[in-house]
């Protein structure tokens, strides 16, 4: 949690009649409560109360009962449901928007990505659920006599556990997805953002979700994360690496699953021959949303010396005239960091890297002018390995510039990270953007564009390799990895067996002649 800064610019756009009721949704209240605040000005936000192992044992006892009930609902009905969130958020986005940004510190533009996200989602599912879980009826050992279903069953009880930098998308876009597939979602989300994932589950009731379905407990993750993870069926976790293989030993040893998005150090890809003021234009928001604090964002661009100076030119223009503010409007290009770690790793990084060698082609400062956790948007040059930016996770509106003597070189460099989440290539080729692409170690890459063009693109899996994650969110498997599959075989007539009378050696040569005829048959 944050401390309460010095600054205490305006007072917070958030009024006690909106605050005080999203809190008292959570299920908590048997801990003591910790104050928050907000980023951008430093001013208090509210007492949020904490969980107790009371609270969390009660969450899940009333999720449960919750979630029988739930399955039985047609999946026609739980569809019109989403439908209905879906125009819920989007003609309350004003408010939600305020809720981000004050809670984020993070400008409205950047926040509006979230709304964004959550519509596609919601939209998406709500087309794509009845097909998806609708069963199907594979072909038999034997035809005809042996008729096959595949019927598909919720896992429960769902944990969602999300961070503070997406918080009503990372929230609501993944616990969707697990409702309409027949779970109950108990949420614990970052205390410094909750009141984000407490709207959306008030809107979701709003659109019609039964009470209790949707559920959020409140605490540090250090101290009861563990007691979600073991009362949970499934877990979804989106976060660093640390806790992430954290998480995935404790889902282990109760061999329950799980899906992790984890962190990243992702590469955006200049080649010789791309629209150089078009990339220059479009790495900015690749680069600086939400400040940086964005798992998908680029931190290392490697441009190609035929085109290197032109578009560090361009670049590095585009950055410093970038207008930074906590206004809780569409005036400001970025915002401010959330917290003061944050703040603390990008000096860290960027005044490790200058000492080290490395130059500052635009901002490399903090700005407590404009709040307490406001830095600027800084280009780096001539970094290097052995210093700390060269391989670690920023996770700030840091981004380092290389240039790079061919394609071979780019690509190299780009996988030379234990990380795999997000990549970007920028050519007028598509075709050869698309090979540069698939030699890329990572989850997702998009061709001339930063991230948007493969996030958004919500009928496609989304996920990390390497540290960056396991699982996918997005797309069919963002759904199916919600649900188990149980295969009920009815045979009819004969057995599968010999026939009375019948000696093993008759019935193995039968079968054998009938394996035969199939494949003839083409049988499968």
């Amino acid at each position: 949690m944050t401390t309460a800064p010095e600054l205490t610019a305006e007072p917070t756009a958030l009024p006690t009649t909106l605050v005080r009721p999203l809190f008292e949704r959570a299920v908590a209240g048997g801990a003591p409560s910790v104050a928050i605040y907000a980023p951008a000005t430093g001013h208090k936000i509210g007492d949020l109360p904490q969980s107790s192992i009371a609270d969390i044992d009660r969450a899940f006892a009333v999720a449960r009962h919750a979630q029988r009930d739930w399955a039985k609902v047609p999946v026609a009905e739980r569809v019109a449901i989403l439908r209905k969130f879906h125009d819920i958020v989007l003609a309350e986005q004003d408010t939600i928007l305020d809720i981000v940004q004050t809670e984020t510190g993070k400008s409205r533009p950047h926040a509006f990505d979230e709304v964004a996200d959550v519509a596609i989602n919601s939209r998406y599912y709500a087309a794509v659920a009845p097909k998806l879980l609708a069963g199907r009826k594979p072909r038999g050992v034997l035809p005809v006599l042996t008729q096959v279903e595949v019927v598909n069953r919720p896992k429960g009880v769902v944990a969602v556990i999300s961070p503070w930098n997406y918080p009503l998308a990372l929230s609501a876009s993944d616990a969707l997805p697990a409702l309409i597939a027949g779970n109950a979602v108990v949420a614990r989300p970052d205390n410094q953002t909750a009141l984000s994932a407490l709207w959306a589950i008030d809107a979701a009731e709003r659109a019609g979700f039964p009470r209790g379905l949707w559920q959020a407990v409140l605490g540090r993750g250090r101290e009861i994360g563990g007691d979600v993870i073991t009362r949970a069926d499934y877990v979804d976790y989106t976060g660093s690496s640390a806790t992430g293989r954290t998480i995935a030993q404790q889902a282990g040893e109760r061999l329950i699953g799980y899906s992790l998005e984890l962190g990243g150090k992702n590469p955006l890809l200049v080649l010789s021959d791309a629209d150089v003021s078009k990339a220059a234009k479009v790495a900015v928001r690749a680069c600086f949303s939400s400040a940086g604090q964005l798992c998908e964002s680029m931190e290392r661009i490697y441009v190609h010396e035929a085109v290197y100076d032109r578009f560090t030119a361009e670049f590095v223009g585009h950055v410093k005239n970038m207008s930074l503010g906590g206004e809780l409007d569409y005036s400001r290009d970025m915002g401010s960091l959330t917290f003061q770690r944050q703040l603390d790793t990008v000096t860290e990084h960027v005044e490790d890297a200058v000492a080290k060698g490395a130059t500052v082609l635009a901002g490399g400062r903090a700005r407590p002018d404009l709040g307490p956790y406001f830095y600027e948007p800084t280009v780096l040059a001539g970094v290097r390995e052995g210093m700390t930016v060269y391989r670690e996770e920023t996770f700030g509106p840091v981004v380092s510039l290389y240039k790079v003597a061919s394609d071979e070189e780019a690509v190299e460099q780009a996988n030379d990270t234990a990380y795999g989440l997000n990549a970007s290539v920028f050519t007028k080729d598509l075709a050869r953007g698309r090979e540069i692409a698939a030699r890329v170690n990572a989850g997702s890459v998009n061709v001339n564009d930063g991230f948007a063009a493969a996030w958004g693109s919500a009928d496609a899996p989304s996920g990390g390799l390497g540290i960056s994650g396991q699982g996918r969110r997005h797309g069919p498997e963002g759904l199916l990895k919600y649900i188990d599959t149980q295969t009920i075989a009815v045979q009819r007539v004969l057995p599968i067996a010999p026939l009375p009378g019948m000696s093993e050696q008759v019935w193995a040569k039968t079968m054998t002649l009938v394996f035969g005829v199939m494949k003839t048959l083409r049988q499968k």
